[in-house]
Parts: C-alpha cells; sequence; structure tokens
C-alpha cells in the first residue's frame, strides 16, 4: 500500500484539521488500530489516514460509517455536543474557562444530585471501602489487586470474569458475536451488581473502562480508584510473560498501538484518586508500595469524614 499523503503536500482547512485529531484522539481512547477502525467502518486505510491528516474531505456518508467503527456519535465525531441545546450551552458558558479541579468538583457535585451515591448516608464511607485499580494491560491490576484486598481483609473482584460470566462466554467472543455496545451494556451490569454486593471490595477493572463515559462515571461515583502505571515496556513485557498472543501483544506495531492507546486514555486514568507507578519494582515492592499508599488514604479519609 502506497503511504498515504504527508500534511505537508496539501493545503489543509483548519476545519478537517481539526476533525483528523478528533478521530485520531477517538481512536486512541477506544485503544484500535487504524486499520481496525478502516475494516469496521468500511473505508480504506489510505482513506482513513488523509482523514486523520486533515487532507481527506470525506463525504457525509464516510463519516457516518467513521464515528459507526469508533461508537460514537456524529456531532461527537464533527464537533462540540454542547452546541446541541440552549441548556448545554448555559451549562458550558459556566463551566468555560474552568480549571481543572473546579471541573472536578462540578462533576462530583452533578454526580451526587443525579445518582445520590455520595449524598446518602453511608454513601461516602462505601466509596472508601471500594478501591477499584484502573489502567492498561499488564499494571498488575489483578495480581495487585488479590494482594491488596488480602491485605485490607476485602473481597477481590475481577471485572472481566464477572462480564464474561453475564454474557456466558470470553470477552473476546463477546466483541466478535455481539460488539462493543453490547461489551459497554455486560460491562455496567457487572460493576453495578459489584457495587451493590460488596461494600468492601477491590475491584481489578479492564483497561478500556475508562472509554465509556458512563460506566467510568459510575465507577468514580461509587468507589475509590488508583490507577496503577506504567511505561510502555513494562506494559508490553509484562502481556507478553503471561502467554497473551492477542493482536496488541503479537503484531509487529504493538509498541506503537500500545503508546497511542495510552496517550488516548491516560487523561481519563488521571481522573483516579490515586497513583502508583509500578515500573522498576520487583512484585514485592509494588505489593508494599500499594498497600501502604492505599491504607494511608484509608487513614486520611476517616480523618477527614
Amino acid at each position: 500500500m502506497p503511504p498515504a499523503t504527508p500534511p505537508d503536500e496539501a493545503v489543509r482547512h483548519p476545519f478537517l484539521v481539526a476533525l483528523g485529531e478528533r478521530v485520531r484522539t477517538l481512536r486512541s481512547r477506544r485503544g484500535m488500530t487504524r486499520k481496525a477502525v478502516a475494516q469496521a467502518a468500511d473505508v480504506s486505510e489510505r482513506h482513513l489516514a488523509n482523514l486523520e491528516y486533515g487532507t481527506g474531505n470525506a463525504s457525509i456518508l464516510v463519516l457516518l460509517q467513521v464515528a459507526g467503527a469508533l461508537h460514537c456519535s456524529l456531532t461527537e465525531l464533527l464537533g462540540d455536543v454542547t452546541t446541541s441545546s440552549p441548556e448545554w450551552l448555559l451549562i458550558r458558558e459556566l463551566l468555560e474557562h474552568r480549571n481543572d479541579a473546579d471541573l472536578r468538583r462540578a462533576r462530583t457535585a452533578l454526580g451526587s444530585l443525579f445518582d445520590g451515591a455520595s449524598s446518602s448516608a453511608g454513601g461516602d464511607v462505601d466509596r472508601r471501602t471500594r478501591i477499584a485499580l484502573v489502567g492498561l494491560r499488564g499494571a498488575g491490576k489483578s495480581t495487585l489487586g488479590r494482594h491488596l484486598a488480602d491485605d485490607l481483609g476485602f473481597a477481590f473482584i475481577e471485572l472481566s470474569r464477572e462480564i464474561e460470566q453475564f454474557a456466558g462466554c470470553s470477552i473476546h467472543e463477546i466483541h466478535a458475536l455481539y460488539g462493543t455496545p453490547a461489551y459497554r451494556r455486560y460491562e455496567r451490569r457487572a460493576l453495578e451488581e459489584t457495587i451493590q454486593l460488596y461494600p468492601e471490595v477491590v475491584i481489578a477493572t479492564p483497561g478500556g473502562l475508562v472509554s465509556d463515559a458512563a460506566n467510568f462515571n459510575l465507577l468514580l461515583g461509587h468507589c475509590r480508584t488508583v490507577w496503577l502505571q506504567a511505561d510502555p515496556t513494562d506494559h508490553m513485557a509484562r502481556v507478553a510473560a503471561q502467554g497473551d498472543l492477542r493482536p496488541m501483544a503479537a503484531s509487529q506495531e504493538a509498541m506503537e498501538d500500545l503508546k497511542r492507546i495510552l496517550t488516548g486514555r491516560s487523561a481519563f486514568y488521571a481522573k483516579a484518586d490515586l497513583s502508583f507507578n509500578t515500573s522498576g519494582l520487583i512484585e514485592a515492592q509494588a505489593i508494599e508500595g500499594l498497600q501502604t499508599l492505599v491504607r494511608q488514604s484509608l487513614i486520611h479519609s476517616k480523618v477527614d469524614a
């Protein structure tokens, strides 16, 4: 396949440049390669590359296909959803130019208003004692999560296994047979049941949970979240050590794909209450470090309460 047209070989309209950036951002956030999106959208990989570079003036139908492949609305792909109604515009005006701390407080307040989890009697306690580990595959969520749960005397739940029980098949089969929207529904059901059944629990979450705003909001509203960070090389080495031969682990472009996924999701992982970097640590050090971090957080939250 000949290389896609580089950005400096064509005059790029600002709208097309911004559109291409949104496509790249959404693709990275979903953890999808350009080839995978092109196949799902039934367009050529070159056509999609030109669209991402801002040199391709795609038709509305092609954009609709790309939006479908990325599991987003056409309005999200084309521009700001907050232009869709007067109420959105008024809310946007209130939030515009606020810093990240202000926006976080606004999101938390809205979550309490519409969900009631944090404002209910004991809601804060439940959130303190539900620990959810987020991060890419290979971050150590399952291994460290089990040790953390044992240390705290909490239950341990690996959400991927709960999703498979709901669906009656493997994660791979859910995606292959029913698609991503169905997977997200199973993910939400598994998360809702875990929250309902376990007031004291450590949850190892799937790496892509942050890609679904509704499910991630649910997690943030009911759990104290910890982002397990690691360098891309460590992520890849750990996945390979587990014998994982799925496409991301086997592809020659695996490292670049992983870096793009991490870049696309990092801003969402960073919304976690705590973060802990496991790179450069042997397993025993990582276990001890995470346990110390979480125990200190639990102590501080009790004092603040």
